[in-house]
């Protein structure tokens, strides 16, 4: 592939409210562990395998599994998912393709609150957002190291 903008040394100003957003959402009543899960599946549905190796990494640093991992492409036919990530992840995949059936939210204000709900939409739609960066500006996969943008 031809060598793109470096989006992260010369759009510095203008990732600065993603990062914001990302220092907010490390705040979140939303669990770590559930929002790395949703990370980690809106980028396999976007094709990011940059975000993939980086959030595949950061949440095995965080004591995720790699059988969970291997298996959240079919989470639904796993049963190692509890019933408030199963919600987060059919969040996900509603919003991230822009599907939200009444059942699906229904679900999801079964297992969070209407804060949680809101901080979850927001990881969601911050996730898909760098996902279409990397995809516009790849970085190399393999490259990220767990803890490098904070």
């Amino acid at each position: 592939m031809e060598q793109r903008i470096n989006v992260y040394a010369k759009g510095q100003n203008a990732l600065k409210p993603l990062y914001g957003i990302t220092g907010y959402l490390k705040k979140s009543p939303v669990e770590d562990a559930i929002l790395e899960l949703v990370f980690f599946r809106v980028s396999q549905i976007n094709n990011c395998a940059y975000c993939l190796d980086m959030h595949s990494k950061d949440a095995r640093a965080a004591g995720e599994t790699e059988q969970r991992l291997y298996g959240i492409s079919s989470w639904r036919e796993t049963p190692y998912f509890s019933d408030r990530e199963r919600a987060a992840l059919a969040w996900a995949e509603a919003l991230t393709k822009c599907e939200v059936p009444d059942a699906i939210y229904n679900k999801v204000k079964e297992q969070f609150t209407d804060e949680e709900m809101i901080d979850l939409t927001l990881a969601i739609t911050t996730i898909n957002t760098w996902n279409r960066i990397n995809l516009a500006f790849p970085n190399e996969p393999g490259t990220y190291k767990v803890g490098q943008f904070g």
